[in-house]
């Protein structure tokens, strides 16, 4: 079997454990939650990019599931979106493309379908070219990054392994991050991994675009 045969094998193992089963926590009724959650997605998606409110509501359908899932914890959830808008939003002080960079890096390290296939999309559409998207499976033992690319990625790798960050890959992020930017960053993983563990852990299902942990 090739190495590539192999991958593929472990990914459609990994969705049947994560996808292959109705979600845990079912979400609300659409219908019956229309309003209050488009008012919630426009408001995140305005908070998010940094504009006011009165942008067309987004249409019912377009909706994710996700935001018909977490309205059943309303308290939490406002939480959760206040946390994303200040580490993706127009206060982050994170480059969008090492932000996005991070966020791959935990997604796949976490085998998360739902986060890795969301942000995947996302950095197709920020300019990531498929070489690069590919890479993130191999992380920072990848030649090709720049050192400053392959620091971002040692720091995810090393807190996921064992919750803590090297001297050397420290080192590494300072000559190019200030304080505030290294202390997102450490945030930022935290973040994305606590949101690997319930999109997992609830069996989120798949939206139509998103293809999980495959790459190309």
């Amino acid at each position: 079997m090739t190495e590539q045969a192999k991958t593929n094998s472990k990914i459609e193992a990994r969705h049947a454990e994560v996808l292959g089963q109705p979600p845990r926590i079912a979400p609300l009724d659409r219908a019956v939650m229309a309003e209050q959650v488009q008012a919630d997605t426009d408001s995140l998606i305005g908070r998010i990019a940094g504009r006011a409110s009165g942008r067309p509501t987004l249409p019912l359908d377009a909706i994710p599931e996700i935001m018909f899932t977490l309205c059943r914890y309303p308290d939490l959830w406002q939480s959760l979106m206040d946390i994303t808008v200040q580490l993706q939003g127009p206060n982050s002080v994170l480059p969008p493309r090492d932000r996005k960079l991070a966020i791959l890096r935990t997604g796949w390290l976490c085998q998360a379908p739902y986060e890795f296939g969301e942000h995947l999309a996302q950095a197709k559409r920020l300019g990531f070219a498929t070489q690069e998207l590919e890479r993130v499976a191999t992380g920072s033992a990848a030649r090709e990054w720049s050192d400053h690319e392959r620091a971002i990625l040692r720091a995810v790798e090393e807190l996921h392994e064992g919750a803590m960050v090297s001297d050397e890959t420290w080192n590494a992020l300072a000559k190019t991050f200030d304080d505030q930017q290294m202390f997102e960053l450490l945030v930022l993983v935290g973040q994305f991994t606590a949101t690997a563990y319930f999109q997992n852990g609830i069996r989120l299902r798949l939206e139509a675009n998103n293809r999980g942990l495959e790459i190309s």
